[in-house]
């Protein structure tokens, strides 16, 4: 569903106009969505599911009371979040997004976890909840601690923590949020080296777990203070703090939490000079970590497994852990352990006598270094933590006097305010109706003129007449055989054509098909010259991905009428289906080995008839609709293939469609 923004803006202002484009667009993705998914969900949990929207509980803990044995199933929470949006259940809706989040945060995908929680805060401030209000940007501030963009850290964690200390008798929930935000406020002191003040804040985070009998709570907590001892070198204390922490992972059975504590008593070990015993640990640690697939986990014990391996003097494997954390820690922008990985290379190279590469790895530790603190970063944090400890010192006195104020104006108010507030909800409420319904027949009959631009593309005159004509051809030099055998195959084509042009999407398989029929009838006028041949990558189902009916029909079109019809010798089109190279996406391409887009357009240019060429302009139009029911958008890209002296040897048409 797309906006046309200037159509609306003109009629109501910019905050109603983004609050009905949000609805509008989220509820009609969600729709299509959840029937797309509804066929890999078990009934018992869409029977969960309704049951659950139906009581509409409001708060984390009675929801996850119900879901949390479903909360890392990505498949399981995206139908929930999408029955959620049917039923109008805001709260059940924050909640999916959320934990969709946390699953894309624990395996570095840093970019769709931050835009998945933005969007559960969104939610939260239209449902008026405040407690998934303070989760939401506790959330947020720990994606921005994980990428090292300490600033916007600070900032979304204590704004969580002042609304959370606005209600002078917090619920568990808030409670849970205030805990949140004091961690990461504990944790970017640890970041700034200020290891005394991260352990008093952990310290009181601490307290709250312990009246919340809250045990992952405690093994963080823990886990932080162990950190923060080791960085001060006192290394009894870290370590007890590590154990403690372990026993409360394998209290809650968390695989997560005991990799981590794992490998941090396997780092004490090595700096108390047990450095088999930390060996041994951490061996298959990574194993572990690599089975959890949390990129920032598998970088850290890699590291660590290669400092240990430099110890005991085993430098070629040792040079083998780091280079391999390093390559993560490149590809996921995880800054410290670039750092981390460089100093140890470093040192590894010096002990190993190459001191050049020593000295580039030295240079790149540096650098990253200063990105991860450069001085500006550090004078506003430090300056927003002052100004946070000052605020909240004179916060109970401005809340009495906000209060006292709240109480004056609420005695202001009489019938009349609420009689003219009362009109003017309703006229508004009237005006967003019709402009809403002017969309919607604007929208309509802008898909309608799409889908019979698309259908007069396919089904144009030109075509038919000439496939008819080679078919007479066939006819009047008594073929009976292949007049009859092309007459099917023409037959069966215009049938598909008719058929797909009422579906917004049909199955690749079907697509794959009419265009076969499509390159037979249109080989018969090149005297069957044309080489036309399909690959499809391994692994790849044409059946369940679907895409927009009668996408690929005009690109095989332009590589035969632009690119092949003008060239003489042999002559070759080849149609490649493969997975993208990143998750979400598949790739078609199409290449012929024509004279090219340059010839092409002297060509045409000369021609006094000029057969041109709308079906590409279409088909983006029409892509860009199918786009908006998924999360990734679809891109085209068209290039231009030379050999090795420059010349044109064909072109080469590749389209990234969305699957998710």
């Amino acid at each position: 569903m797309h906006f046309h923004s200037k159509h609306i803006k003109d009629n109501m202002s910019a905050h109603y106009y983004a609050i009905l484009k949000r609805f509008l667009f989220t509820s009609t993705f969600l729709i299509i969505g959840v029937q797309g998914i509804s066929q890999y969900v078990p009934e018992s949990f869409k029977k969960t599911s309704a049951n659950l929207i139906n009581a509409a509980p409001k708060t984390y803990q009675e929801i996850d009371a119900v879901l949390n044995s479903s909360r890392k199933d990505t498949l399981l929470m995206r139908y929930f979040a999408e029955a959620t949006v049917i039923k109008g259940y805001l709260d059940g809706q924050a909640y999916a997004l959320n934990q969709l989040g946390r699953k894309y945060r624990n395996i570095s995908q840093f970019s769709k976890a931050l835009a998945l929680h933005r969007r559960a805060l969104g939610i939260s401030k239209q449902a008026k909840n405040l407690e998934f209000e303070v989760y939401s940007l506790n959330m947020i501030s720990v994606v921005f601690r994980k990428t090292d963009a300490i600033k916007s850290s600070l900032d979304y964690s204590q704004e969580a923590l002042e609304l959370a200390e606005t209600i002078k008798t917090p619920s568990i929930g808030l409670k849970r949020g205030i805990n949140v935000s004091l961690n990461n406020i504990g944790n970017i002191y640890q970041i700034l080296e200020q290891y005394d003040q991260a352990i008093d804040k952990f310290k009181e985070s601490l307290k709250l777990d312990l009246e919340m009998d809250n045990p992952l709570g405690l093994a963080i907590n823990h886990q932080n203070i162990g950190k923060c001892y080791e960085a001060e070198g006192k290394l009894e204390e870290a370590l007890l703090n590590f154990r403690t922490s372990l026993a409360y992972n394998e209290q809650i059975n968390s695989n997560r939490g005991r990799i981590i504590c794992s490998y941090s008593i396997a780092r004490i070990y090595v700096h108390q000079g047990k450095v088999k015993e930390a060996l041994d640990i951490l061996v298959p640690n990574l194993e572990a970590a690599k089975l959890l697939d949390d990129k920032d986990i598998i970088a850290s014990v890699s590291i660590n497994l290669g400092w240990t391996l430099m110890h005991l003097e085993r430098y070629k494997e040792s040079r083998r852990q780091l280079t391999y954390g390093l390559e993560i820690a490149k590809k996921y922008k995880l800054l410290s352990h670039m750092a981390e990985s460089n100093k140890l290379l470093s040192e590894l190279s010096v002990k190993q006598g190459d001191f050049k590469s020593g000295l580039d790895h030295y240079r790149q530790a540096k650098y990253y270094d200063d990105q991860i603190s450069n001085d500006r970063n550090l004078r506003y944090v430090n300056d927003m933590i002052m100004r946070y400890e000052n605020e909240k010192r004179t916060e109970q006195l401005e809340q009495l006097a906000e209060e006292n104020e709240n109480v004056k104006l609420e005695l202001r108010r009489n019938r009349t305010t609420i009689l003219i507030a009362g009109i003017a909800m309703a006229l508004l409420m009237g005006i967003l109706y019709i402009l809403y319904r002017q969309y919607q027949l604007k929208n309509e009959k802008k898909l309608l003129t799409l889908e019979q631009s698309m259908l007069r593309s396919q089904m144009n005159p030109h075509f038919l007449f000439n496939s008819l004509n080679s078919i007479k051809l066939y006819i009047i030099n008594n073929e009976k055989k292949n007049a009859v055998h092309y007459l099917n195959k023409f037959s069966k084509l215009v049938r598909k054509i008719l058929e797909a042009s009422s579906l917004k999407e049909i199955p690749l398989a079907e697509e794959l098909e009419t265009i076969e029929l499509y390159m037979n009838i249109e080989n018969i006028r090149f005297s069957n010259e044309i080489n036309f041949k399909t690959n499809i990558e391994e692994g790849i189902d044409t059946h369940t991905i679907k895409i927009p009916s009668l996408i690929l029909q005009p690109f095989l079109e332009n590589a035969l009428w632009h690119g092949l019809s003008s060239k003489e010798g042999e002559k070759n089109i080849v149609l490649e289906v493969g997975k993208g190279t990143d998750d979400g996406f598949i790739y078609i391409s199409v290449t012929d080995n024509g004279i090219g887009r340059i010839a092409a357009e002297e060509i045409k240019k000369n021609k006094v008839l000029k057969r041109e060429s709308v079906g590409i302009a279409i088909t983006k139009e029409r892509l860009s609709n199918f786009s908006r029911d998924y999360l990734n958008s679809f891109h085209l890209e068209i290039i231009d293939l030379h050999n090795e002296v420059g010349k044109s040897i064909g072109t080469k048409v590749v389209l990234q469609i969305p699957t998710i």
